[in-house]
């Protein structure tokens, strides 16, 4: 499989990334995987699924009889989900690196996960179909976003400072993300959007989340995720953001992350 851009930031950024696991995308992971109605036996695929914050517990919750695939496209961070699988002896999870708009699995699944990672994906509606449709009937999709105003005071501070080293940076910057996140930040939008999918029994439930970081923490935030597709190209301009971020943020920074954990079922 050729190098995928969205991977390669992640493979890059992986050790930041899980420095974040315990606060922040671990209890969310479990809340996810909660809200997923996870049964002995069932057969999970967690789509985008990073370092394996739902990848794991979702294994436990689906016993040693049933079988969990987690598909990202970072070797880097399936290489820590891994490990983690195999410090708890979980023998069921299976991990793959492809892209997941391509994944074809032998036998429907009967949970379908996706942890703030549908927006990444460039096509998301014609995407999240096709993870829908790799369901059985009576299966469940859950997916978790982030609320609008998440992370708000955070991007513009980062943005602030990335443009003193960048003024093009407002026309070079935009991604697909962004429209699709504004397009799932809310009950009623995201409610709409998985009823669209043809999902019945839709609920969406607001998660309210705090999550303080010192300076070294908030600086892996922005190395740990596609918000370093932000920084420029040349090391010392990156340390001239990192400094000016940081002041701005100060050294102990409440990091909003309210989320929308949604779950649907496939008729």
């Amino acid at each position: 499989m050729s190098e995928h851009p969205l991977g390669a930031t992640y493979d890059d950024g992986a050790a930041d990334f899980e420095r974040l696991a315990p606060s922040l995308w671990n209890p969310m992971g479990n809340a996810l995987v909660a809200a997923a109605d996870i049964a002995l036996g069932d057969r999970v695929l967690d789509a985008c699924c990073g370092s394996g914050a739902t990848t794991i517990p979702a294994a436990q919750f689906a016993g040693p009889d049933g079988e969990v695939h987690g598909v990202d496209l970072s070797g880097e961070l399936l290489a820590l989900a891994q490990a983690k699988a195999d410090t708890l002896s979980l023998n069921s999870v299976q991990l793959a690196k492809a892209d997941v708009t391509e994944w074809a699995a032998e036998a429907p699944y009967d949970a379908v996960l996706c942890a703030y990672a549908v927006f990444l994906l460039p096509d998301m509606d014609a995407a999240a179909a096709g993870l829908v449709s790799s369901l059985r009937s009576g299966g469940r999709f859950a997916l978790s976003t982030w609320q609008e105003g998440a992370a708000a005071q955070f991007n513009e501070l980062l943005w602030k400072a990335c443009r003193l080293e960048r003024p093009d940076l407002a026309e070079t910057a935009a991604h697909p993300a962004v429209e699709n996140l504004s397009r799932l930040d809310s009950v009623e939008k995201l409610t709409a959007w998985l009823q669209g999918l043809g999902l019945q029994d839709v609920t969406v439930a607001p998660t309210p989340g705090r999550v303080q970081l010192s300076g070294s923490l908030a600086w892996s935030l922005v190395l740990g995720s596609t918000y370093r597709t932000l920084l420029p190209a040349d090391p010392a301009a990156v340390e001239r953001v990192r400094q000016a971020f940081l002041a701005e943020l100060g050294d102990d920074f409440e990091l909003n992350t309210d989320t929308l954990i949604a779950t649907g079922v496939r008729p």
